[in-house]
């Protein structure tokens, strides 16, 4: 006689948990890296002369020409925006390619800010429009992380998975959550410079 067969039946309950997963991984970080883009965008270009700074600060990286800045500057702030622009049409290959624009512009950003810091260049970060914070290692390693995660991010979609009701609720606010923690990085940490003495409130 045959032996009964007592073999374990597969546990589907695994792969869908990894899709869940990958699905609000991919959601995460479409929404931190489209909200660090659109801060960075709007920044550029809302209120008076904001797009002239961003101009003055490219000229002042001076990692390229400067008759080039203008251009540069249109160029960066038109890349931006078709990145939020992929990342907010609801289809898989139009995020992996904002993501994709998204990857590349950061290491972009992130080789021009390391040439500037090296030449000791400390030309206000306009990254976000207003920041009076000068170009630093911190800009370089924030552009890190964030390049890092474009990559995963672009690497999770093209995986596909799906997300339950409850994870995509997560995913979507820690995502943009974190994206304006991002953005607000600079003004946060200025909070904690220490004050100098010539800008002290009278009578401290």
């Amino acid at each position: 006689m045959q032996p009964p067969d007592v073999t374990q039946p597969p546990d589907v309950t695994r792969p869908l948990e990894e899709e869940n997963r990958m699905g609000c991984l991919a959601i995460g970080i479409q929404c931190l890296i489209g909200a660090v883009f659109l801060a960075s965008s709007a920044g550029k270009v809302t209120g008076r002369r904001a797009f002239d700074r961003f101009v003055s600060s490219v000229a002042g990286m001076q990692v390229v020409p400067f008759r080039s800045a203008r251009s540069v500057a249109r160029t960066v702030v038109a890349a931006e925006g078709a990145v939020c622009v992929c990342l907010a049409v609801p289809v898989p290959a139009a995020t992996v390619v904002g993501l994709a624009i998204a990857a590349g512009l950061l290491a972009v950003f992130t080789a021009g800010i390391a040439l500037s810091v090296r030449r000791g260049v400390r030309t206000p970060c306009r990254c976000f429009g207003a920041s009076q914070a000068p170009l630093g290692p911190r800009h370089i390693v924030r552009n890190l992380v964030l390049t890092a995660a474009a990559v995963t991010g672009a690497a999770a979609v093209s995986a596909g998975g799906t997300a339950t009701p409850g994870g995509v609720a997560v995913a979507v606010l820690g995502g943009l959550l974190l994206g304006a923690l991002v953005a607000a990085l600079d003004d946060i940490l200025d909070l904690f410079r220490p004050v100098e003495a010539g800008t002290r409130p009278y009578g401290t």
